[in-house]
């Protein structure tokens, strides 16, 4: 039996099923009635792996709980006629930099967030050259007049 058993565990492979992470899908599409709400719920809500799914109407969010993948919910919502929907673009204001710089704030935005934007953060190198323009001996000389 040793040697039955060492054929069958190298050369006898059963490949394992791809399981899927329990995520988190947050998903912007436009709302105006009941009814809408009512399809892109039962539209997600079928899909194979979905756990939970909460709608907030006023904010225009969707958040699916469960192991599915983000493109096959993004798809399903656009199914249902909101060819508009979109990945959620905003986080809470509190969590970026600058809130207020150019291609962050958002108008359309629900109050408390702003668009999910990169922002620049100074480096070392270039907080030393503006630090290196005054001079802490002589305060009136300035290189910069």
């Amino acid at each position: 039996m040793g040697a039955l058993t060492y054929i069958i565990s190298n050369f006898c492979t059963v490949p394992t099923p791809k399981t899927k992470t329990m995520q988190t899908v947050e998903i912007k599409v436009k709302m105006d009635c009941d009814g809408c709400e009512r399809k892109v719920r039962n539209a997600v809500a079928t899909m194979k792996g979905v756990k939970s799914v909460e709608i907030n109407r006023k904010q225009s969010r969707v958040t699916v709980n469960g192991c599915v993948d983000p493109n096959k919910v993004l798809n399903r919502v656009k199914r249902t006629g909101k060819k508009r929907a979109e990945f959620w673009p905003y986080v809470p204001q509190h969590v970026v930099t600058y809130p207020h710089a150019s291609g962050v704030y958002d108008k359309r935005a629900p109050s408390g967030y702003v668009r999910n934007a990169q922002t620049f953060t100074p480096s070392a190198e270039t907080e030393e050259k503006f630090m290196s323009l005054f001079s802490e001996d002589n305060v009136n000389s300035c290189s910069i007049m």
